[in-house]
């Protein structure tokens, strides 16, 4: 995944979502309705959180320096998790909060026409961003499973957006459920659930997303397809692959470490040197999200 897409799809996730969540807010006051504010809170969340991942992205680029020698990579992963536990406490908990709030103390809903027309527009924005998003996504997946790809992948600001707006575009959907409902019937506890509908999705979605940022910090696997290609690398190239350890170090950063035995022991040190100087460049030209390379030379028998 090419950081720049990433970040295309960021910028455009963070406009959509301003623009919602403004649209929202205003109608929310208009028709005093339970589901419309909660799905305000939500996109001003969601536009506080993609602030935060483009803050992420910036901070993970620095080059290394003396306190940390192999640079700044992870620290995408820590934005990341603030993401999702503000989308936990200001989406999830605070929708139900407004749940709660309005079913033990119901009202009429006003101006019902203006909440289903900002819901419409709100859809129609926020499938502008996931349509992108979801493209971003498509390119990375490679034929994998959504949530395959999601619990493999290391570029978790395309992860956190994408499933961000899968989330948001079905709260849009409840919501706009919730209000017709209340103005067919006249019964605002529809409004009310459908606020803590909203609430339980956004925090199953900020879980999930924190679970698979923890896997990230701690070190995960890059991928059982990248260390078979690099072991065949290595091997074509008269290599014995001793040990061969590949994790992610960041979005679309990959460190790997690895112990090499050459086939002819019997070569001399600068040859040696150059064969692993050319193996690496290799490496580099085919798999230019490995950014990191570790090899020890075995020269025993």
């Amino acid at each position: 995944m090419a950081a720049g897409g990433t970040v295309r799809v960021v910028v455009l996730a963070f406009a959509a979502n301003l623009g919602i969540a403004l649209v929202k807010l205003g109608a929310a006051f208009g028709t005093r309705s339970g589901a419309m504010m909660a799905e305000a809170v939500h996109s001003f969340a969601d536009a506080g959180n993609q602030l935060l991942l483009l803050l992420g992205h910036a901070r993970s680029a620095r080059p290394p320096d003396e306190r940390h020698p192999l640079g700044y990579g992870r620290e995408a992963y820590f934005w990341a998790l603030l993401v999702a536990m503000v989308l936990f406490v200001a989406g999830g908990l605070y929708s139900l909060f407004e749940a709660v709030e309005k079913y033990t103390h119901p009202h009429a809903l006003s101006h019902g026409g203006l909440a289903v027309a900002v819901l419409g527009v709100a859809i129609v924005l926020e499938g502008w961003s996931l349509r992108a998003a979801w493209r971003e996504c498509t390119r990375a997946r490679r034929g994998r499973r959504l949530v395959r790809w999601a619990k493999e992948t290391g570029d978790a600001n395309l992860l956190v957006v994408v499933f961000e707006d899968l989330a948001a575009m079905a709260g849009l959907w409840i919501a706009l459920a919730a209000v017709l409902l209340t103005l067919a019937t006249g019964d605002s506890a529809y409004d009310a659930v459908g606020s803590g509908v909203i609430g339980g999705l956004l925090i199953l979605v900020a879980v999930f997303l924190a679970l698979q940022l923890r896997r990230l910090i701690i070190g995960f696997d890059a991928g059982a397809d990248l260390r078979r290609d690099l072991q065949q690398l290595w091997e074509d190239a008269g290599f014995e692959v001793l040990a061969l350890h590949a994790i992610w170090d960041g979005p679309a950063r990959v460190l790997v470490a690895m112990k090499v035995r050459p086939r002819d022991v019997a070569q001399g040190v600068a040859t040696l040197l150059e064969r692993i100087d050319r193996c690496e460049r290799a490496v580099r030209e085919r798999h230019p999200q490995v950014v990191l390379q570790f090899v020890e030379p075995d020269l025993e028998a």
